[in-house]
């Protein structure tokens, strides 16, 4: 892929990333995680690539410990993860991994206005 067509998916990926932070966290500060234990949780691993960049986007904040939790995870991803967390926790890691949408009933995506108001609700 040519450097041109990366760069303009980092732009894109960050500018999405920037737009749901606004979105989801509103007026209030980031919390503190220095010191802290942070718990990584995602529906499940394929490749682990969000969770590997999402570790090494909190060691910059200094916790004390990250601990990854998934309910299914490809056994290669779990590995990779274990190599950058502290901890990783994973219920299911079957043989025959394909993708994460495979072991859900419903594997839709969560909108939005439904982040917001389980925010507003918590």
């Amino acid at each position: 892929m040519p450097a041109a067509e990366v760069e303009a998916v980092v732009l894109r990926e960050q500018a999405e990333l920037a737009r749901r932070e606004r979105l989801y966290r509103g007026q209030r500060p980031p919390l503190p995680l220095e010191g802290r234990v942070l718990l990584l949780v995602d529906d499940g691993l394929a490749t682990g690539a969000t969770m590997h960049a999402a570790v090494r986007a909190a060691r910059a904040a200094r916790p004390q410990r990250i601990v990854v939790a998934v309910p299914v995870a490809s056994r290669e991803a779990v590995q990779g993860i274990g190599a950058v967390a502290d901890e990783v926790v994973c219920a299911f890691m079957p043989e025959r991994f394909r993708a994460v949408g495979q072991w859900y009933r419903d594997f839709g995506q969560t909108s939005d206005e439904e982040v917001c108001r389980l925010l507003a609700e918590s």
